[in-house]
């Protein structure tokens, strides 16, 4: 394939498949590992990715209309912690001078997403609320498909379709005959009785019978993990905004206590080791090599942030309540940083708003506020952008800093908050080997959860079958005795 058709890819995209296993794996699994039928898709997805120019799609090259009329967007979680996609079709008409910029949205939303949440599988939500026939666009349609079936390997979980019109049944039955028999068993039609089988109420609107009062907004570009809304900081208090740090370091001696009788894992001691590090620098500034200690460290191109992926809290029990996350300058200019969160009643984040200096770092204290407790839904996200030298560093100069600088000067990295559930010991094999064998990553993990997830849908379709051909021959069985025994009475009755 590469031989014959490489100018036809985009070479970042080739460099890729030759580096990222998962999504070679996805495309495998996609295609149940076949090896022709994958590379088939893979042919036809990058011949498609290079034609609608994927890798460079944003908001800057498509209408700015498009954003504003809210007919897509990302937002919530279904039952089983899957992204929801949203196709708003009262929202949509059909125009065929519209229809490229429309496909190239889709794309750039599905490719906004991938990158971000490294491909996790999505569920697709069309609400049909309040359409008609004038909305019926099946080349659209047919468009959104094939994104899932033959572009975006192992992308898709389910199509929750809400409230469909009596009209467009004859539409979705043409429909039906692209999907192919393993999305056709994603498709799930239901209305306000029983769309909370798929997705809970919290992510549901209230004309769908949830209690969601998101509603969808441009500008800003509403961000994949951040509808639910996005803020600058936790609540307002009396409290000194420079906490001192030897107060932080007395919790981080007691953590510290309590995880050597407790055994806790790895990664939250890992968090505990850096806060009692910083012990020995200046209170706002500490070494690189203290970064290291983090399990894992992003690496920016304007800074690199440790811990990469995740802040670990605990639960009630185990009662961790602060989180460090180290900032690391890697340009030689002055880094402005600013971070939100998706639960600003929550949390509190010491400094949310400041500089870098060059090639040094920074701590930053998230703590849990009140008795609030972490939730595995609650995201935080770290936005920043070089400064002039001779730009200040104060309130004043940063606030009229982040209104003038633009978004594509903007470095972005998020971070998701992790539970942990019980203060038991964990295990000593996982505390032992822990600079020893790397850890699987959650992407990882996910690969094979989705795997095990698709494998278990695909037994209970089968035992579903069994139990209604073995329902169906005991009710044969029962019919052909009862008919025999008709037939020996009646022989019996002519004899007599």
């Amino acid at each position: 394939y590469f031989l014959d058709k490489s100018e036809k890819y985009d070479s970042r995209d080739v460099e890729r498949l030759q580096q990222d296993d998962k999504w070679v794996e996805n495309y495998l699994i996609w295609r149940h590992d076949v090896v022709d039928d994958t590379l088939k898709m893979i042919d036809e997805s990058f011949q498609w990715r290079k034609e609608y120019t994927v890798n460079d799609l944003s908001e800057a090259v498509l209408p700015k209309w498009l954003f504003e009329i809210g007919a897509l967007f990302l937002h919530g979680y279904d039952k089983e912690g899957y992204k929801l996609f949203w196709f708003k079709v009262k929202h949509h008409t059909r125009d065929p001078k519209q229809q490229l910029d429309k496909k190239k949205l889709v794309a750039f939303w599905l490719e906004h997403y991938a990158k971000r949440d490294h491909g996790k599988p999505l569920t697709v939500v069309f609400d049909m609320a309040e359409t008609g026939i004038s909305h019926i666009d099946l080349d659209f349609v047919r468009f959104i498909v094939n994104c899932f079936t033959d572009y975006y390997p192992n992308f898709l979980t389910k199509i929750v379709i809400f409230e469909m019109p009596w009209i467009m049944n004859a539409a979705f039955k043409i429909v039906k005959g692209w999907l192919g028999p393993d999305a056709i068993s994603m498709l799930k039609f239901t209305n306000k009785s029983d769309v909370q089988e798929y997705i809970s109420g919290e992510y549901l609107p209230p004309h769908m019978g949830g209690t969601d009062s998101f509603k969808y907004s441009y500008p800003p570009l509403v961000d994949d993990d951040f509808q639910t809304p996005l803020c600058e900081n936790g609540p307002i208090t009396s409290e000194d905004e420079h906490e001192s740090k030897e107060e932080i370091d007395a919790d981080t001696k007691e953590a510290g206590e309590l995880n050597e009788a407790q055994n806790l894992n790895q990664k939250k001691m890992n968090s505990i080791e850096q806060i009692s590090k910083s012990e020995e620098t200046d209170k706002t500034e500490v070494k690189p090599k203290n970064a290291k200690k983090a399990l894992t460290t992003f690496k920016g191109p304007l800074l690199h942030i440790s811990p990469a992926e995740e802040l670990y809290f605990g639960s009630k029990e185990t009662g961790e309540k602060k989180c460090l996350i180290v900032l690391t300058n890697v340009t030689k200019n002055v880094v402005a940083f600013k971070v939100r969160t998706t639960a600003p009643e929550k949390y509190r984040v010491k400094p949310s708003n400041s500089s870098c200096e060059p090639g040094t770092s920074l701590d930053i204290i998230v703590s849990l506020h009140g008795g609030f407790a972490a939730s595995l839904q609650d995201r935080f996200l770290i936005m920043a952008a070089e400064m002039d030298q001779s730009s200040g560093a104060g309130v004043p100069e940063l606030t009229q800093f982040w209104k003038e600088v633009p978004r594509t000067k903007v470095m972005e990295h998020r971070l998701r908050c992790h539970v942990i559930e019980s203060s038991k010991p964990s295990s000593l094999t996982l505390k032992d080997n822990t600079f020893n064998i790397p850890a699987k990553t959650n992407e990882d993990l996910h690969v094979q959860l989705t795997h095990l997830l698709q494998i278990n849908k695909r037994l209970e379709e089968q035992m579903n079958r069994c139990l209604w051909f073995q329902q169906l021959s005991v009710v044969l069985s029962l019919l052909s005795v009862t008919v025999a025994a008709f037939c020996f009475y009646l022989a019996y009755a002519q004899r007599s």
